[in-house]
């Protein structure tokens, strides 16, 4: 089920994607930057007017107020006309006033929660852009009261935490919206002060450093350096800076006084259902309310977070619900300010901090239940003197997935708005950082960070990145090396020209990512995507990084670079006028060329030229009558009849007759047009023309060719084939049953070639025009310019591409994804790495999927959660559709683990021989889950880059570490 993402994309069923909203055209982004423009300037904003709202439904003039006979009523401004017209046709809700909003819609469940999240993205716009839409509109007076404004976040909270299952599914989310929802508590200061730090910085550069401070790592003492930094350019700062300044000052201040918990006790007092939960909270403000040292109070508070998240379901009076939230929300404030002036100096100590900081962020919401329960074991403090270096860095890898998942975490719930805001208001994008700054995940990260650069230096397996800090999140996933111009992409990738002899740092990779000379992506999606087992399979040098340190480097965007990642994952990355003689020699034009491999044509059988039953077809077959995906699925078929569904083969043979065909407009078939492309080609490359014309030359034909097949009239008989086909083997007519439309190649699972991914797949297709024209398209689809240029980059014979196609029926699985007989993270042959996503096409296109390492040794690890929220289902009348997913359940049983291990165990017992293959290597297996009955749909070699591995150089770079190295745990830092 490859390339379903890129086919979403395409067909217009990618998340919050769509032509028409509501039967409207939405409204273009350059429209909409132009309307908020014109609201900055407007001194009413988006508002129309202000009038009273009476409780009988009447509607009164601003000076004509509600009387008390008709119940009172509310003061409030209307919205302009094109504010609420950009609701029906964009979904986008700018200067959201709560008042008038029905709780319903503003929950808005049925779009993921949409308007909930746009409100808390206006309010964070409003604070770094003084107002935004609303600059001047937020001094119209009478437009939003802000008492009213309060009782509806009270009467909100009250209606919405009745609900266990928004407790259970969508606690992150909830607490994050008790920041930013006026209800009458504490205001979201941290917030404020980095907002009201960004906008100085952007007035005057030159507080770019005290900003960069103040978001990273806020500590009392910077209160005076900012006023130190005021006083030093006084002379240069105008009347509005000076008093932004004082204004952080103050904000600064509020934010690094004493912890009081006082004031949380009478919060606590306050409470009227005296429950467990409650006394647990009399217990720890008793406990400490008095002077603490930072270490006891972390510690104490992150446990209390923790259990308030266990026992709130138990609480059953909602009023309290939100009053005990409210008080957690202070409680994760003690935990991020205590946790800065915590300050180990021992190993045992850091341990300690990041465990108590891990319960803290599975407390607030950013890690599950289940997640925290598959790494607490790995990360409990241990009671003894000492501990290997291997069990030590086991615990920094368990500590860095706790920090990735947590950041991810507030990517899977604020992504899709914050992209949607960016393509009409670029200061939309820094939402993201801003949220994962005010998260306990700031601090967690840092502390990992500590313990990673001490375990770096007792392994000798250290980062050289530039000259940037926490070099320790570089994590290397795929080694090997490439010099060329580093592109640093922050934001989104789509629309980003790609270059093969560039290096790529992405937040999140785009899907048809082109070949490049390297990659390095905070969002690594998983290990197991096409873009990483492409990486993996033509040696380019591959890496993970945080949030942070791709920011760090965007100030080396532009810069020449050498760029390496060993065989163990440390990363190397400089400037290439430091480049050693060593390194210079691998970039020498005589070894520079890549080893090519030449795609065996010899048995290729074009005389068949009518369809085959999945059943008549094994793994022989491939490259002869059709591509490695039905051969081998045919094998399959014959190995696990039950596993595998029904389905017939549209061979080499059909392709090749149909290209015979004279093509329109030309005085050649198809065939010959595609040939003497490639005769031209070689005659240019003879002429000496540059390469970069040749390949401009050949993509503009592939594209009119391509283009020209994609209208190509099949042949009457073949058509008819189809139809009885569809009878014969589906038992039902042509047009009635949802299938996949697989494109299979000889080109594909080669011994030296992977080629996953790079031709479409239609799929859940029904209607029989589509199924026709979708049988064209894949035949197409292998001119496209990806699929060509990673054709062009490894096989001497690009020129002899042969489709074929499989048809199957749809299999609205329950969760998919990939087995790798090869436990790609631990090196070991005979462990097992596994991806799943929930839905259909899980784990293939970059998705951040659930992922783990199943042991030779017994037991399994988890790799990482899944963090999509949305996944594909596939229904009867065919497309897909989108359904919402939360977290807090894990998507593969151990069941399901255990099942997939046993036929992963049978495949290396057993394939090799069936299909008379030498091979012994590991697969590569797609396969997902319906009412937990495993279904097969592929197995292909698992190609990875011998010459990558086995580098000299690679190797040279590579330290050996003494996993058996005892490390006291008394030692220092």
């Amino acid at each position: 089920m490859r390339k379903i993402l890129l086919f979403l994309l395409i067909a217009g069923f990618a998340p919050g994607f769509s032509n028409v909203i509501n039967g409207q055209t939405p409204v273009t982004n350059e429209k909409i930057a132009a309307r908020i423009a014109a609201y900055k300037l407007d001194t009413r904003g988006t508002y129309k007017s202000i009038r009273w709202f009476c409780k009988d439904g009447s509607i009164r003039q601003p000076k004509d107020p509600c009387p008390d006979s008709l119940g009172g009523g509310v003061q409030h401004a209307t919205y302009k006309d094109e504010v609420t017209s950009l609701w029906k046709s964009n979904h986008i809700f700018l200067g959201q006033i709560l008042t008038p909003t029905e709780k319903e819609a503003f929950w808005d469940a049925s779009n993921n929660h949409s308007r909930l999240k746009q409100y808390q993205l206006g309010k964070y716009l409003a604070s770094i852009d003084d107002g935004w839409v609303n600059q001047k509109g937020q001094f119209y007076r009478g437009a939003v009261q802000i008492e009213d404004e309060q009782e509806w976040g009270m009467n909100f909270f009250s209606w919405l935490l009745a609900k266990d299952e928004v407790i259970r599914s969508e606690y992150f989310m909830v607490m994050q919206s008790l920041k930013d929802i006026p209800h009458q508590a504490d205001d979201n200061t941290s917030q404020l002060m980095r907002a009201q730090s960004k906008v100085i910085s952007d007035l005057y550069p030159k507080f770019m450093d005290l900003r960069v401070k103040i978001h990273n790592n806020p500590e009392a003492v910077d209160i005076e350096k900012v006023i130190q930094f005021r006083k030093e350019h006084e002379s240069r700062l105008n009347t509005d800076i000076s008093k932004k300044m004082d204004e952080l000052v103050a904000t600064m201040t509020k934010f690094h006084q004493p912890v009081d918990l006082k004031s949380i006790g009478k919060k606590v007092n306050a409470l009227r259902v005296k429950t467990p939960l409650v006394e647990t909270l009399k217990s720890y403000v008793q406990e400490y309310s008095e002077n603490t040292t930072p270490a006891s109070l972390t510690t104490a508070t992150g446990g209390l977070l923790f259990q308030i998240r266990q026992q709130l379901p138990n609480e059953k009076n909602t009023v309290q619900r939100l009053r005990i939230l409210d008080i957690a929300t202070q409680l994760e404030t003690i935990v991020f300010k205590q946790a800065a002036l915590w300050n180990p100096t021992t190993v045992r100590q850091q341990l300690e901090k990041i465990y108590a900081l891990s319960m803290a962020a599975t407390g607030s919401g950013s890690i599950e239940f289940w997640e925290w329960d598959q790494v607490k074991g790995v990360l409990k403090p241990s009671s003894t003197e000492s501990l290997t270096l291997g069990e030590l860095t086991d615990k920094l890898e368990a500590a860095r997935s706790l920090v990735e998942w947590s950041t991810g975490m507030v990517k899977a719930v604020y992504q899709e708005e914050v992209n949607t805001y960016t393509g009409f208001e670029p200061k939309a994008y820094s939402f993201i950082d801003d949220r994962i700054r005010s998260t306990v995940s700031l601090q967690l990260g840092k502390s990992v960070g500590e313990l990673g650069a001490f375990i770096a230096r007792e392994s000798s397996l250290t980062n050289k990145v530039m000259d940037l800090g926490n070099q320790s999140s570089f994590r290397g996933l795929n080694p090997g090396y490439a010099y060329g111009e580093l592109v640093v992409v922050n934001g989104s990738p789509e629309g980003v020209k790609i270059d093969g002899d560039k290096i790529y740092v992405f937040e999140r990779p785009p899907s048809d990512l082109k070949p490049v000379a390297g990659i390095a992506t905070v969002a690594e999606g998983n290990i197991v995507s096409h873009v990483q087992l492409l990486a993996r399979n033509l040696g380019i040098p591959n890496a993970a990084l945080s949030d942070e340190n791709l920011k760090d480097l965007m100030a080396f965007n532009g810069t020449k670079v050498f760029y390496a990642v060993s065989n163990k994952g440390n990363v190397i990355l400089k400037p290439a006028t430091e480049m050693s003689p060593e390194e210079l020699s691998l970039f020498a034009k005589q070894s520079r060329k890549e080893e090519k491999i030449a795609v065996p044509v010899e048995a290729i059988r074009l005389d068949q030229k009518k369809t085959l039953n999945l059943r008549e077809v094994n793994a022989k077959d491939s490259g002869k009558l059709c591509g490695p995906k039905a051969a081998n699925l045919g094998q399959l078929k014959q190995m696990f009849p039950d596993k595998v569904v029904e389905g017939f083969v549209i061979p080499f043979g059909i392709f090749r007759e149909h290209m015979d065909q004279i093509m329109p407009g030309q005085d050649k078939s198809y065939w010959q047009f595609l040939s003497d492309m490639f005769i031209e080609a070689d005659a240019q490359s003879n002429q000496g023309i540059a390469e970069n014309e040749i390949e401009l030359f050949q993509l503009g034909q592939l594209e009119i060719l391509r283009a020209a097949i994609k209208k190509m009239p099949l042949n009457p008989d073949f058509m008819a084939e189809i139809e009885k086909d569809f009878q014969s083997i589906f038992g039902k007519p042509l047009g009635t049953v949802p299938v996949f439309l697989r494109s299979d190649t000889n080109m594909e699972d080669l011994k030296d070639f992977t080629g996953a991914g790079l031709n479409l797949t239609i799929f859940n297709v029904v209607e029989k025009e589509k199924i026709l024209q979708g049988i064209k398209d894949v035949w197409a689809s292998p001119y496209t310019e990806r699929s060509f240029k990673w054709r062009q980059k490894y096989l001497l014979n690009p020129e002899n591409v042969f489709p074929s196609i499989l048809v199957i029926p749809s299999v609205d699985v329950d969760f998919s994804g990939v087995m790798i007989t090869k436990g790609i993270v631990s090196g070991n042959d005979n462990d097992l790495t596994i991806a799943f996503s929930r839905g259909a096409g899980g784990a293939v296109d970059g998705q951040a999927a659930e992922s783990y390492l199943v042991k030779e040794s017994g037991g399994f690890q988890l790799i990482a959660p899944a963090r999509e929220p949305y996944h594909n289902r596939l229904p009867e009348k065919g497309g897909t559709a989108k359904k919402l997913s939360t977290f807090e359940k894990p998507i593969l049983s151990e069941k399901n683990i255990q099942e997939i291990q046993e036929f992963a165990g049978e495949i290396r017992r057993t394939y090799a021989e069936r299909t008379g293959s030498s091979y012994a290597g590991a697969y590569d297996v797609e396969l997902g889950f319906k009412e937990d009955k495993l279904w097969l749909f592929q197995i292909r070699p698992f190609v990875e880059n011998k010459k990558a591995l086995g580098s000299e150089y690679l190797e040279s770079i590579t330290p050996k570490v003494d996993k058996s190295k005892e490390i006291q745990l008394s030692g220092k830092l």
